[in-house]
């Protein structure tokens, strides 16, 4: 019998969006900020902090759950790298958590007085070009319809012709506005992958045996990209020496 996951970090850097949370027993705290370039910098301090608050060290932790993606390809870099040197540091194993599924249940916690079952997630991917994935939420957790996928509003609109949402999440629906044809759903633009919103998922991982070491801590990427531009190249560097520098500090405690 899996022993329950009590105590969780968990964090998402796969969008503009900074999210972090942790779990010590049924206490939460969290920390949101803005995201995209900052989030090198600024996701190890958060994590610190956080810590702090609870009085916890990383050593104390049972797993540290990540999104996995998709997303930003910086962000998602950031993410696999920090929760690799944070378990790898205290040898914790890790919970990649499907970014899209974070979205479906950060839509579900914002309507709380709904049963929210039935969730099209459709995230902006620039580019003109939209993250989408269907999620059902069945008997007390989540599974995928229809796996993450990238496509154009085109290709989105005419799957939802065939079969019309009945609840759509995310930041595309306010990147794409009127162009994507969302019917009578249930329309949620504020939706985000938020720390918060990943607990309940890593719980459900963590359930299933689905921890894995922290050398697999690995991105999921749906777009292909062959070269780090001069700025994603500044960022990293930044996030290592930001990640050397804390688990230094943190490790010996």
């Amino acid at each position: 019998m899996t022993i329950p996951l009590t105590t969780c970090l968990a964090f998402d850097t796969a969008t503009e969006h900074l999210s972090i949370a942790l779990q010590v027993g049924e206490r939460v705290w969290s920390h949101e900020a803005a995201g995209g370039a900052l989030a090198s910098s600024t996701l190890i301090p958060g994590v610190m902090d956080l810590l702090a608050q609870a009085g916890i060290a990383l050593r104390e932790l049972d797993a540290i759950a990540y999104g996995r993606g998709p997303g930003a390809f910086t962000g998602l870099r950031t993410a696999c790298s920090v929760a690799q040197g944070l378990a790898f540091g205290v040898g914790k194993p890790v919970l990649p958590i499907d970014t899209l599924l974070t979205v479906a249940q950060d839509a579900r916690g914002l309507c709380a007085g709904t049963p929210i079952v039935d969730v099209w997630v459709a995230m902006d991917a620039r580019m003109d070009e939209i993250y989408a994935a269907h999620a059902l939420f069945e008997a007390g957790s989540w599974r995928l319809a229809t796996a993450p996928m990238l496509c154009t509003p085109q290709a989105l609109n005419a799957r939802w012709r065939i079969a019309p949402p009945r609840v759509v999440a995310g930041s595309a629906l306010a990147a794409f506005g009127d162009r994507l044809e969302t019917g009578t759903a249930l329309c949620l633009p504020q939706a985000l992958p938020r720390a918060r919103a990943m607990l309940p998922l890593a719980r459900a991982l963590w359930a299933q045996g689905g921890a894995v070491e922290a050398a697999q801590a690995l991105p999921l990427y749906l777009r292909d990209k062959v070269a780090l531009t001069t700025s994603e190249r500044t960022a990293e560097r930044a996030a290592a020496k930001a990640l050397a520098e804390s688990t230094a500090a943190e490790v010996p405690t």
